[in-house]
């Protein structure tokens, strides 16, 4: 098993987290997707998008698929519908960050009157006050997929300095305490 990809990508390390908590040993090809390794990733997805597994002949793209390829390959629990609503919120949350960074890379200011950006701001504003309600009742009590993600969105979004997360107390809390998870420390994007 290969998975190709970036280890600070918040996509890529919610993957690296689900081969942790399979056991499974896996090669990881590290590429600098915007550099010297944009070829590669051409090569492997016409989406250009990471992560990338290669397992038993075939190629996955995309974190959602790969997950749910992984999830019936090493038997855990397919995710409900209340689940896969909770894995939609932190990736609009994630991809909107992502895009917040990508245009800060770009030299592109995000200026909260222009349309794009308004959306973007908005969009991280009501999701996590949304997540940590969900975090407050409980919903992401265990270690399952949507919990991985929104470990990955936290955590990525401080060390990306798009997201202070002592405004949202609940989920500060919360992702500190996932601090002990396997992989975590393993994974840790500062340590790319």
């Amino acid at each position: 098993m290969k998975l190709i990809g970036s280890s600070t990508s918040p996509y890529v390390r919610r993957i690296r987290l689900l081969l942790t908590q399979a056991n499974e040993p896996y090669t990881f090809a590290d590429l600098n997707i915007y550099g010297e390794d944009r070829d590669e990733l051409r090569r492997e997805n016409p989406a250009l998008k990471i992560p990338v597994l290669h397992d038993d002949g075939r190629v996955l793209y995309d974190s959602r698929i790969i997950s749910r390829y992984l999830g019936e390959k090493f038997g855990f629990a397919a995710l409900d519908w209340d689940q896969e609503n909770l894995l939609t919120l932190v990736d609009a949350c994630t991809d909107s960050l992502v895009a917040l960074l990508l245009s800060i890379r770009s030299g592109i200011e995000p200026d909260r009157e222009l349309m794009f950006f308004r959306l973007q701001y908005e969009r991280i504003e009501r999701t996590l006050r949304a997540l940590e309600n969900l975090v407050s009742d409980g919903r992401f009590a265990g270690w399952d997929y949507p919990a991985i993600c929104l470990y990955t969105l936290l955590d990525w979004g401080r060390f990306r300095e798009l997201l202070e997360t002592g405004t949202y107390p609940v989920l500060d809390k919360w992702l500190q305490a996932q601090a002990e998870r396997p992989g975590v420390a393993a994974t840790d994007p500062r340590r790319a």
